[in-house]
């Protein structure tokens, strides 16, 4: 089966199977990401005078993760398109579990080496990567075309309410052992210093749960074929994905696009809170709150805004005709919203530009990925999706540092005033570009195939 390959008949049943399985698991690691801040903010380094250790400790672990997703891109996305894709999920599945079964057992102890920690993140990372290249490239082999915003936008609400359900789920975790030993509950539960480790447990019974589903599923993979008679080398189709890109001008484009938005949306992690202790202090305080209520409110707001997004475009399913209106309009408007919170004096006006951004990040990122599933033959979706991965994502690191220096020497406001106009002004040229209207019109990977000699 090569090319572009019809969906199984009994596809979009599967998909939804698939879907439910791995939304569990997102839930999971959701709770398990949020407890293992509390662990290194509250057990490992609890004092005022350990904030740098705590720094480099949040700092490196979350860029192991990051860099080993990011770089093993390429070589997950040629592996995704020369073997099994079920295959793949469920070995990644497999090894989430143990590794987080081994966390889970090492954070019962404050002295666990950070090392250990910083490769750990890594190597989940990197197991992150190869289950989500496969997962991404099943799509176009279960669910029909006029349906792939509609899953598209599945996701997007599962990833939007992991926000909501995994803080909320991880601090009633680590509370439980408090709360036993105020009632006389089991004396190995309410011995521990905190429920940090059943958070881990809940994260590695949700991968075992999606591995199972897994077991049961038939999710079909293009076999993969060299053209001309002669199989491609592994080092071929690594670079397969950046040829393929590079010769197609309105997908690079678009892509281009996505890296500017990350480039000026991603540092929102390190102005909101800066944001909110300076720019907003003076209504809080007099509102009687705290600077964490208010964080949270802004945090909370955001992800409200995610989920109401992922529902509508799950239940619209998204445009049929000139797709890339649904990514290019909600960006203009994210920018907008962006430049808004910048200029907010209060968290109730914070937080509405807040919602406006979460309600916009489903409805592009599902036109978005509909437009590549469209365009990508699904034999050639591994590699090429990875590489596009790579490009829109890069900007994001990026993004944090150039934040955290912007706002030593600027109010956040400001920095985010700029980068909200940036991000929409961009979006709102592309608008006027004529080559980007038909993607996502063309019949399904008939052009794509049509040139596969690259």
């Amino acid at each position: 089966m090569t090319g572009s390959t019809p969906p199984a008949p009994d596809g979009w049943r599967t998909f939804l199977w698939l879907w439910s399985s791995q939304a569990l698991s997102v839930l999971g690691s959701a709770v398990a990401g949020f407890a293992f801040t509390i662990y290194l903010t509250q057990t490992r380094f609890p004092l005022a005078e350990q904030k740098p250790q705590l720094a480099a400790a949040l700092s490196l672990t979350a860029l192991a993760w990051t860099l080993a997703a990011t770089l093993s891109a390429p070589l997950a996305g040629t592996w995704t398109d020369r073997h099994d894709r079920r295959r793949i999920m469920l070995v990644c599945d497999v090894l989430g579990a143990a590794l987080t079964v081994v966390l889970m057992l090492l954070l019962l102890s404050a002295t666990t080496p950070l090392w250990v920690l910083v490769l750990l993140s890594g190597a989940m990372g990197l197991v992150s990567t190869f289950h989500g290249s496969a997962f991404d490239a099943s799509y176009t082999t279960l669910v029909p075309r006029d349906r792939l915003p509609r899953a598209n936008g599945l996701m997007q609400t599962i990833w939007s309410l992991s926000g909501l359900v995994g803080p909320a789920a991880a601090a009633l975790l680590i509370g439980l052992p408090a709360v036993l030993r105020d009632h006389g509950g089991p004396a190995w539960i309410a011995g521990l210093q905190d429920g940090v480790p059943f958070a881990y447990g809940v994260d590695a019974l949700s991968f075992l749960l999606a591995a199972l589903v897994l077991l049961r599923l038939r999710v079909p993979s293009p076999v993969h074929a060299a053209h001309g008679g002669e199989r491609r080398s592994f080092r071929d189709d690594m670079t397969f994905g950046w040829r393929f890109i590079g010769q197609r001008r309105p997908l690079l484009a678009l892509l281009l696009t996505f890296a500017v938005a990350n480039l000026c949306s991603s540092g929102l992690s390190v102005l909101e809170p800066l944001l909110v202790k300076f720019g907003l202090a003076a209504d809080w305080q007099a509102r009687g709150s705290s600077f964490q209520s208010a964080l949270a409110t802004l945090t909370v707001t955001q992800s409200v805004g995610g989920v109401l997004g992922g529902v509508l475009i799950s239940a619209w399913g998204g445009l049929k005709q000139v797709r890339v209106l649904g990514v290019l309009v909600p960006m203009v408007i994210s920018g907008m919203a962006l430049a808004a919170l910048g200029l907010s004096g209060t968290v109730l006006a914070a937080s509405a530009a807040l919602l406006v951004m979460g309600v916009t990040l489903p409805a592009m990122n599902a036109h978005s990925q509909s437009i590549w599933q469209s365009q990508v033959p699904t034999h050639m979706q591994g590699r090429v999706f990875s590489v596009r991965r790579l490009i829109a994502q890069f900007t994001s690191p990026v993004s944090a540092a150039l934040a955290g220096v912007l706002a030593a020497q600027y109010a956040p406001g400001s920095v985010l005033v700029a980068a909200g106009l940036l991000y929409a002004g961009v979006a709102a040229l592309q608008l006027l570009n004529p080559s980007l209207r038909p993607l996502g019109d063309v019949a399904p990977a008939r052009a794509a195939v049509e040139v596969p000699h690259i």
